[in-house]
């Protein structure tokens, strides 16, 4: 049987090239492990840029480069898909408050929801280099995984409630929600490799489910509320597509573990739990980061009130917070860890993805991001297969993101990892098909 290939993708042609350039998503994967790098410094003027940022370059050059010189050509499928974003960003960026401050989220919002992902879908030409992208996510989670429970144990963490407990990773304190998100996206895709391990033999199961364990815990240890919740929508929903029956099963295994781990591990134990308990009181008794982020996403709704159509201009919410934010709202959040020591953080944003993008973006941003996430979703639907495992993960990532959006945006190095996994899922959704065998499951 032939490899499979792409349909509707450009035919890929060598032409005396090296092997990097015949199998370029390493490339990728490369531009994954720099997301683990820590930054040099903080962000100047909400914009940070990393060793990730700097890589995602070199890789959209790449294609740059390869489709100029004709090696590759871009799917028409894709044009929908990134062209809406693209334009709705700059429409709004020329119709801005304040042009000039709105440039570099313009060049940010390309990156993620455009140059990035179209990179990605240009340099995945079959399933082995969906394995070698998504493998590298994998290896850069359980890396970071064993690094935060590290930090748990031994209180090398950030601070949280005064205990330097909390797992960050290599991010550090600045970036606290990185490590939660990072191993999410790697559970995830940990969890589709596990369903199909059985194909493989025992030794293929065990493994995963020791890694599976490993980022579980880290996870944990990241003390991140949204993420656990958006990690459980996804994960629940990829095992009741995959098998109804197994779904059961591992939720009832998964619950015995949590009480187990809960009553046996020392370090953060207590604040897992009390940040568990927290989700229930965010609505009758909310603490203070939560009822924050109340205040910003009343204040990004007000502001999309008041400019409906192209919303304030990108990074200018910011300066239009305190305008529309209650007093009740504090003047930042604070961090702390052993790296960079003690840091007050401003609030940029709302939190929330969606109303970012109506305060900043208004009416016309908010549809070219539907656009594009319309566009893969679809296409998920019109080529789905529930026994592929890159179907699955392509599933689980678009749910996680769905639903983290509620309560979070995009921000710091997981904007590169973000950006590429949207490639990926694009890649599944708009040609990249399963062998033979598993298209008749």
């Amino acid at each position: 049987m032939s490899a499979p290939t792409m349909a509707a993708h450009p035919s890929w042609t060598a032409r005396d090239a090296g092997a990097w350039l015949r199998r370029p998503s390493w490339l990728i994967a490369v531009t994954v492990a720099c997301v683990g790098i820590p930054p040099g410094g903080g962000a100047a003027d909400g914009v940070q840029v990393t060793a990730g940022d700097i890589a995602g370059a070199g890789l959209v050059a790449v294609a740059a480069f390869l489709v100029v010189t004709r090696r590759i050509e871009v799917p028409r499928a894709v044009f929908l898909a990134v062209g809406a974003p693209a334009a709705a960003l700059g429409v709004s960026t020329v119709c801005s408050q304040d042009i000039s401050a709105s440039l570099p989220g313009y060049v940010r919002g390309l990156q993620i929801f455009v140059l990035m992902p179209l990179a990605v879908v240009l340099l995945v030409r079959d399933r082995r280099d969906l394995g070698i992208v998504c493998g590298s996510v994998l290896a850069l989670g359980l890396v970071e995984a064993g690094y935060g429970i590290w930090q748990t144990m031994t209180g090398n963490g950030a601070s949280i409630e005064g205990q330097a407990i909390r797992a960050v990773g290599t991010f550090g304190a600045v970036d606290v929600m990185a490590l939660s998100i990072l191993s999410g996206f790697a559970i995830l895709i940990l969890t589709a490799f596990a369903l199909v391990a059985p194909e493989r033999g025992a030794a293929a199961v065990l493994a995963a489910l020791a890694g599976l364990g490993v980022l579980a815990v880290a996870l944990a240890f990241a003390l991140s509320r949204g993420s656990w919740l958006a990690l459980g929508a996804a994960a629940v929903l990829m095992l009741v597509i995959f098998d109804r029956w197994i779904a059961v099963r591992t939720l009832v295994c998964c619950a015995a573990l949590l009480l187990l781990a809960v009553a046996t591990v020392g370090g953060g134990s207590q604040a897992v739990i009390a940040r568990s308990r927290s989700i229930a009181g965010s609505v009758t008794a909310p603490d203070q980061s939560v009822s924050d982020r109340y205040n910003l996403w009343g204040a990004a709704e007000r502001i999309w009130q008041d400019y409906p159509l192209t919303g304030v201009g990108v990074k200018n919410f910011p300066a239009y917070r305190d305008t529309y934010a209650t007093i009740e709202l504090s003047s930042g959040s604070e961090t702390e860890d052993s790296v960079n020591g003690y840091v007050r953080q401003p609030l940029l944003s709302p939190h929330n993805e969606y109303l970012l993008i109506l305060s900043e973006q208004g009416v016309v941003g908010l549809a070219g991001f539907a656009v594009l996430i319309a566009v893969i979703l679809r296409g998920l639907w019109t080529r789905r297969r529930t026994r592929d495992p890159f179907w699955l993960i392509s599933v689980g990532i678009m749910t996680f993101l769905l639903v983290n959006f509620l309560y979070a945006d995009l921000g710091g190095p997981t904007c590169v990892l973000t950006a590429t996994l949207l490639g990926v899922a694009a890649a599944r959704a708009l040609g990249l098909e399963p062998p033979r065998a598993l298209e008749r499951r």
